[in-house]
């Protein structure tokens, strides 16, 4: 499965207005020492790095980084709340009046105990399994043990990803434990043998074990070489053309320096300068 490009029409409007910013100096007034970013939990410690990054080399300016999900901050950059909004999902048909752009791709993970035997699931398993029809680790070549799955929570651009790459028309299993951010499922995880969830391949550590899917990897180079399924584009959106302030930050990610950044943080850069 492929995730969709972007409007080439949103790229020219984008690029176009980034050449402007860079043109101009990127100036910004006292009334532009600021600006609001928030949506995507899955983007946010990402989010966090980037700013932290960006306003050390900014003295005086201030980016402010909340989460509440992808659908939070989709509202968010449409009703002004947010002058930047975060999706890990595409956008819906009822979205799609926001100038979204690419800052990163990120594969999902499935993810399960260190201690879990099972290194491979075919797609069809992790359907079956997040829709409860596989009850126990002994139908994936597993334990007899019963399986927990945990799973975020309704309106997370994560899970909106999953559900579209993997579940299609399935819904999740309604006994699933839900969370509310990456990091607590890989926590969940790390500490129940008999768990499985799935998080931004970023934030996959020792403490999980990433399985593989129909016989691949989950890895950069696979993602790179389209041979990883589960890839979805970590999204910037504004309501119209960025304002200048937005602009400058969204170039800084978007530049050699954040791209690397993106790098080092364990997810896919879109420009490799």
């Amino acid at each position: 499965m492929t995730i969709r490009r972007i409007h080439s029409i949103h790229k020219v409007v984008f690029f176009f207005l980034a050449m402007l910013a860079l043109n101009a100096g990127c100036s910004r007034t006292a009334a532009d020492k600021g600006l609001t970013v928030a949506g995507s939990t899955s983007i946010q410690p990402f989010a966090d790095h980037w700013a932290e990054v960006y306003m050390h080399e900014h003295p005086g300016y201030t980016v402010n980084v909340q989460g509440g999900g992808s659908s939070a901050g989709i509202q968010a950059a449409k009703s002004g709340a947010a002058d930047i909004g975060m999706s890990s999902r595409e956008l819906k048909d009822d979205e799609k009046d926001l100038l979204e752009i690419v800052v990163a791709r990120d594969g999902l993970a499935v993810i399960v105990h260190p201690e879990n035997p099972v290194d491979d699931l075919s797609l069809v398993q992790v359907q079956n399994i997040f829709a409860g029809n596989i009850r126990s680790w002994k139908y994936a070549g597993g334990p007899d043990r019963e399986i927990h799955v945990v799973t975020r929570e309704e309106g997370s651009g994560t899970r909106g990803a999953f559900q579209e790459m993997v579940m299609g028309k399935s819904r999740i299993f309604p006994r699933a434990i839900v969370q509310d951010s990456n990091g607590t499922v890989r926590e969940i995880v790390a500490n129940d043998p008999a768990s499985i969830g799935y998080i931004s391949l970023g934030l996959v550590n020792e403490r999980v074990k990433a399985v593989r899917l129909n016989g691949v990897e989950p890895s950069h180079e696979h993602i790179e070489e389209k041979k990883y399924a589960l890839v979805r584009p970590f999204l910037f959106v504004t309501s119209g053309p960025p304002k200048p302030a937005a602009q400058d930050f969204i170039n800084f990610v978007l530049s050699r320096e954040g791209q690397e950044l993106v790098e080092r943080d364990g997810l896919i850069p879109v420009f490799r300068n």
